[in-house]
């Protein structure tokens, strides 16, 4: 992996007032538009670069964002980086972490539990998409709390201090690769977070990556379109998606 210098510089400046987390700032956030794209290209660190996060982080490549991918084994990403460019590096997950602005994690739900033990600290703070499902047969104990409390309430549970949002679950890594900046109407992605400034940055990647953001609710809320639920599978424009979640249109 070449330094952290190089893929600096091509970051703007501007991005750090994205980033704010004042008082003020998320207030404002409640009461604005949310950005049609994330005009300051961002630094993402992506977190399980296979299927969902090698798709995403590669139109977020595409759009302009700097991304660094990251895996256990970074040797394995080699031909993935290779052909997107001098903005795609590949490294381990510290790497990621430390680099990325905003974060996107893309792994085996049971994952969760011990990303959270091993990187907690350095999470705290950073704003996190969150793609991870539950497949009930296959994670054991967690599904159990998945099954009480909801989805998204025990990914916060496990990546606790980070400003999660869940986002780019609903479809498969084939549909989301085939229908990116499809001619409008742009297929929506439903998200969910409890921090508004994390929404707004969440919704411009949203866009960058070439669909419509739809924003659902709080983090509780995603459990209206995780695995099973109404709103997962589908293939949906913004409007077609308000109402199939009774959301105002």
């Amino acid at each position: 992996m070449s330094g952290q210098g190089s893929i600096d510089d091509f970051i703007d400046p501007v991005r750090r007032s994205i980033l704010g987390a004042g008082g003020a700032f998320i207030l404002g956030a409640t009461l604005s538009p949310l950005p049609a794209t994330a005009q300051a290209k961002l630094r993402i660190g992506v977190i399980g670069s296979s299927h969902i996060g090698g798709t995403i982080g590669a139109l977020w490549v595409k759009a302009g964002h700097p991304v660094l991918f990251s895996s256990r084994h970074p040797y394995e990403l080699k031909d993935l980086v290779g052909g997107l460019g001098e903005l795609a590096q590949a490294g381990t997950v510290d790497q990621a972490i430390a680099l990325g602005d905003v974060l996107f994690i893309a792994v085996p739900y049971g994952a969760l539990p011990q990303i959270g033990q091993d990187y907690g600290a350095a999470l705290k703070g950073k704003i996190m998409l969150d793609a991870c499902n539950v497949v009930v047969a296959r994670y054991g104990s967690i599904t159990d709390e998945v099954e009480r409390e909801g989805v998204r309430v025990i990914s916060q549970k496990h990546l606790q201090g980070t400003r999660l949002v869940h986002a780019f679950n609903t479809r498969s890594y084939k549909i989301f690769g085939s229908e990116a900046n499809r001619p409008d109407p742009k297929l929506a992605v439903p998200i969910a977070s409890d921090d508004p400034e994390a929404v707004r940055v969440a919704a411009a990647l949203v866009r960058d990556a070439g669909f419509d953001p739809i924003v659902v609710g709080k983090l509780a809320d995603a459990s209206r379109f995780q695995r099973g639920a109404p709103g997962y599978g589908q293939a949906l424009s913004a409007a077609e998606l308000k109402q199939k979640l009774s959301l105002a249109l």
